[in-house]
């Protein structure tokens, strides 16, 4: 007896038939899934949630998170806005030597 489980017990719960909460699970999923594309990935679990509220599916919001946690479902965030070039500085200008002619006759020399 390695589960120390009766072998009557094991093969009824075999076929005892899917739970109602389990069967449900599976419908809110694919409704889940469905958001989540439309979405194209940027969803999370309250927007989730109000959008499943919206059509009329009443569900929590820790339900539809750990059903996403379950199922590899992870919202992608927006990165922040970093500025990389400030315009506006009183250093000195390197003069434009190239001046978008590219056509050279010898290496390193324009």
């Amino acid at each position: 007896m390695a589960l120390e489980v009766s072998r009557s017990g094991y093969y009824a719960w075999l076929k005892r038939p899917e739970s109602r909460l389990k069967i449900q699970n599976r419908e809110l999923l694919k409704k889940i899934r469905k958001i989540y594309t439309v979405s194209r990935g940027t969803y999370g679990s309250p927007r989730i949630t109000k959008a499943l509220n919206k059509e009329g599916t009443t569900c929590g919001r820790n339900r539809i998170a750990r059903l996403m946690r379950e199922n590899g479902i992870v919202a992608r965030s927006k990165r922040k806005y970093k500025a990389t070039t400030n315009s506006k500085h009183n250093y000195p200008v390197a003069e434009n030597l190239v001046n978008q002619n590219f056509t050279v006759d010898r290496p390193n020399k324009v």
